[in-house]
Formats: C-alpha cells, structure tokens, sequence
C-alpha cells in the first residue's frame, strides 16, 4: 500500500497515511479538525540491499559484456635473448 503524506491547511499539522489507492483522500485533521490536503509525492526510490549500494549491483550483464568477457587475448612467444 502506498504511504500518502498530508498536511492541513489550519494548523499546519503534517502527518503520513498508508492507504489503498483506489481509497478516497482524508478532508480531517486528526489533530485540530481541520481541512487536510494531500501532497504530491516523488514515489518509491531504488531499494537498497546488502553492503554495496550500486545499482549495477543487480543487473544482469548484457550480451556484449558476455562476449567481452569470454575472447580471448593472443599471448605474444616471448623472443629469447641469450
């Protein structure tokens, strides 16, 4: 369920819901009674898990990696100097 953040309109009062999204918007203010508005909000942001907070972290390679990966380099012979 998404979090809502409101604040009202009177008082100030700024406060987090966790409601459905097909729920109606709050018009009360659980504090002084008032008239609330709901705010925008910028969403959910990237999870992070585990001790390194890269997002490479959990992408797969892509093909040209791959193959990147698996040629081989040509070793020059080593010319003997005696």
């Amino acid at each position: 369920m998404p979090t809502y953040e409101y604040v009202c309109k009177d008082c100030n009062y700024t406060f987090d819901l966790f409601q459905t999204m097909t729920e109606e918007p709050i018009t009360v203010c659980p504090e002084c009674s008032g008239t609330v508005k709901r705010k925008i909000g910028a969403g959910a942001g990237p999870i992070f898990k585990g001790s390194g907070f890269y997002q490479t972290d959990y992408k797969k390679p892509s093909t040209d990696d791959k193959t990147k990966t698996s040629k081989t380099t040509e070793s020059k012979p080593e010319s003997s100097s005696q």
